[in-house]
């Protein structure tokens, strides 16, 4: 049966969702800040995109742009729980429904859609379904295409609240009008490196050969750069309420404000290190693959690979502690990325002979209980005593609630 794919994007949804929730805010430029200090544009609504306002962006620049302009600060909480009520939603259309970020799904329709009338009427009760239970400030943009990387392509032509399909009649007019970083999978410095290559656009990239790509950007993203010139994407959709393999957990933070004080910089990374620990605790999976990103005015990143396998945040701080030192790190830092891979499941590894090690593993999570309890920060490591309590929200908050909602709540 061939595949009929859409993605789902919400059209400036975190900004749409603070518009629907007040509406003295509707038809206003507005500017969502994130909730730490940073003087940061998360997301702008349509009104100030239209303006000029791109997000991300600072809120100086834009009030350059727009001196009116409003801020308000970002509820995660209240767009998770949008995001729960539009995966209720899908589910009634098909039970392949992936959650790929908060704003934005994948559905595999190919055995549903005769049941609505079609992908286009299949469609248009979708959007009747969010105006009339979400609220009709909202609206969505809808990529339709037989694999995933063209039904996101496509859902990024005609926003907002547009619908285009992407089919092989029609594809490479489509890379005629699309930019490299159109596509997901190719960022600022992939295209750079593209464009050494004398490749500039989709349609180039689609004549590019295989041994040439694999020669500059290796096997597996040389590989994957030749499928997407090709339009080609064998990946499946995922049900969100199907449990996936995690190949890694990690954890960023933009600090309130630059800083050069090397102790607070490593007083912040032992604060994701020990956030990173309680997640691989609660998988129960082990790692032994440590890599750490710094932005700033420099940006740095590298990683760490060891023997054994690692869980407690003090371990993986100390392979942190050794990048650092070989950077010999004393720069402003404004930006701040942990993340463990090379993961197993615990049960599978061996016993350590060490007993010292299996109390440490003890007491790792007598702590976790403690802190479950009775809240987060209620015992920590020494070096965090006078050090920060992260104020924004981890990378991991949505998958988090994924984990924690139900499957008796997911009803088909």
């Amino acid at each position: 049966m061939t595949k009929t794919i859409l993605h789902i994007d919400f059209d400036s949804y975190f900004a749409s969702c603070e518009q629907q929730f007040d509406p003295k805010l509707r038809g206003k430029p507005i500017g969502v800040t994130a909730q730490n200090g940073r003087t940061a544009i998360i997301a702008a609504s349509r009104e100030a995109k239209k303006m000029g306002v791109k997000s991300p962006s600072r809120t100086f620049d834009a009030l350059r742009i727009i001196p009116n302009m409003i801020f308000v600060p970002a509820h995660f909480e209240r767009y998770w729980e949008i995001t729960q009520k539009f995966l209720d939603i899908c589910k009634d259309f098909s039970p392949y429904v992936e959650l790929f970020s908060l704003d934005e799904v994948f559905m595999d329709i190919a055995a549903t859609e005769i049941l609505f009338g079609g992908k286009y009427r299949l469609i248009d009760k979708i959007r009747r379904r969010i105006a009339d239970e979400i609220g009709e400030y909202i609206t969505v943009s809808v990529g339709i295409s037989h694999n995933k990387l063209l039904a996101k392509l496509a859902s990024g032509i005609n926003k907002p609240n547009g619908t285009l399909e992407i089919t092989s009649q029609n594809i490479w007019e489509i890379y005629k009008q699309v930019q490299l970083t159109d596509f997901c999978g190719i960022g600022r410095r992939i295209e750079q490196r593209l464009n050494r290559m004398g490749i500039n656009t989709p349609l180039q990239l689609h004549n590019a050969p295989l041994a040439v790509l694999v020669n500059e950007f290796k096997d597996i993203e040389g590989h994957f750069l030749y499928r997407l010139g090709q339009g080609q994407d064998e990946s499946e959709v995922i049900p969100y309420y199907f449990p996936s393999e995690t190949k890694s957990v990690g954890r960023s933070y933009c600090l309130p404000e630059n800083t050069y004080d090397q102790r607070l910089i490593r007083q912040n990374i032992l604060e994701l290190c020990e956030e990173i620990s309680i997640k691989l605790r609660k998988l129960n999976k082990k790692g032994r693959t440590v890599h750490l990103y710094l932005g700033g005015e420099i940006s740095q990143h590298g990683r760490k690979t060891i023997g054994e396998y690692i869980d407690g945040g003090t371990q993986i701080f100390k392979l942190c502690q050794t990048l650092l030192d070989e950077w010999k790190w004393n720069r402003m830092v404004r930006q701040i990325a942990v993340s463990v891979g090379n993961l197993r499941d615990d049960q599978s590894l061996t016993l350590s002979l060490f007993d010292q090690d299996n109390k440490k593993e003890a007491i790792n999570k007598t702590v976790d209980k403690i802190n479950e309890k009775f809240g987060d920060h209620t015992v920590r490591n020494g070096f965090l005593l006078y050090g920060p309590n992260l104020k924004t929200v981890p990378n991991g908050f949505m998958a988090d609630r994924v984990e924690r909602r139900k499957l008796s709540e997911i009803k088909f």
